[in-house]
């Protein structure tokens, strides 16, 4: 990405946390609730203490990351893939099945499988609105959406059904095997080598962009498919159909990590929203798989630290939902306004933050 695209990146992801935080304290105000102490107990629930750091925050940034990276990689070839939700859930449904079915293997053998078999799901969840969308004309947006809600109510389908607890009395399965449950990264805490996989891949990514002929013709389809087609000579069908395979891996990946890390199995509501998250995580960072560590590491914190935000200063943790709100309007609201010409970064015309501004 060019100095100047990455200043432009920067600056409106800095304007959008500084409006939104401006709009949450007015409405935290008029709420009738103290805002300085509202994000005292935020800053302290997310980063107060090691075990708020490691095992909290760093654990919800996870799903986000990946998911994050997934939405990210899709609309870097122009695909909408607003269904990373569904792919999550997806996902979680085949790593639960593969560590409850083939427990007996070791663990170097069974935690790749677990961790593969979720990937595949994550894929095969995406092929179907890529198939719609290529074959039939379908727009990816709304089918995407919709295969969210199929995934969600298959995995509680599954959990009510033939994957439930042995006693049938919970909407979950029975714990995977021990042989297919993420190591620790740090120990004494949670923080589980699903962190260190996401950082990997975020770096892998971002040198697969910058790098690889195949990451350029992703950017260039992204930029203007038509212009892709006729001056790259590139078969861009081919490459809508990888960005939404990969898309879905990596979302299918994020929900393996959660089983395979931190619930040791398929519940009911696994994701709080991840999948939807995911789209602010990525549009903050401008499309940067680097940078969609650091966004994923914010909302993190956002979800740590609004338990504590309850807790201690007695605000709805349904807040946290309304910043994250604020951040996708004040997102949209600058690209708009670099659209039109305005720069954040200094005088001249502003590349979008939604399309790939280093192509």
């Amino acid at each position: 990405m060019p100095d100047r695209a990455k200043l432009e990146s920067v600056a409106a992801a800095l304007a959008a946390l500084l409006i939104t935080s401006v709009i949450a304290a007015v409405l935290l105000g008029l709420g009738g609730f103290d805002p300085f102490i509202a994000a005292r107990a935020l800053v302290l629930g997310a980063v107060g203490s090691r075990d708020a750091l490691l095992s909290i925050t760093f654990v919800r940034s996870v799903p986000l990351i990946l998911t994050g990276l997934a939405v990210a990689f899709a609309f870097r070839a122009g695909v909408w893939n607003i269904g990373a939700e569904g792919q999550l859930y997806a996902g979680a449904v085949a790593a639960a099945w593969v560590g409850l079915t083939f427990g007996g293997l070791p663990a170097p053998l069974l935690v790749p499988f677990v961790l593969g078999a979720a990937g595949l799901a994550g894929a095969g969840w995406a092929a179907i609105p890529a198939f719609m969308k290529l074959r039939l004309g379908v727009g990816e947006v709304i089918t995407t959406i919709l295969m969210n809600f199929v995934a969600i109510y298959l995995a509680a389908y599954a959990v009510h059904g033939p994957l439930q607890e042995t006693g049938g009395v919970f909407p979950q399965t029975d714990p995977i095997a021990m042989g297919a449950r993420l190591p620790l990264l740090v120990g004494g805490t949670r923080l589980h080598i699903g962190f260190g996989l996401a950082l990997a891949l975020a770096a892998v990514l971002a040198l697969f962009f910058r790098r690889t002929r195949l990451g350029f013709q992703i950017r260039a389809v992204g930029a203007s498919t038509t212009a892709a087609r006729v001056a790259g000579r590139i078969k861009t069908r081919r490459v809508v159909l990888l960005s939404f395979l990969v898309s879905g891996a990596i979302a299918g990946l994020a929900g393996g990590v959660e089983v395979a890390g931190v619930t040791y199995r398929l519940q009911e509501n696994l994701s709080p929203g991840w999948g939807y998250t995911a789209i602010a995580v990525a549009l903050l960072a401008g499309l940067d798989p680097l940078a969609v560590i650091v966004t994923g590491l914010l909302f993190g914190a956002l979800a740590a630290g609004g338990g504590a935000m309850q807790r201690d200063a007695g605000i709805p943790e349904v807040w946290v939902g309304v910043v994250e709100a604020l951040i996708i309007l004040a997102v949209l609201a600058l690209d708009q306004l670099r659209r039109r010409g305005w720069s954040l970064a200094g005088r001249g015309p502003a590349a979008s933050a939604l399309g790939a501004s280093d192509v």
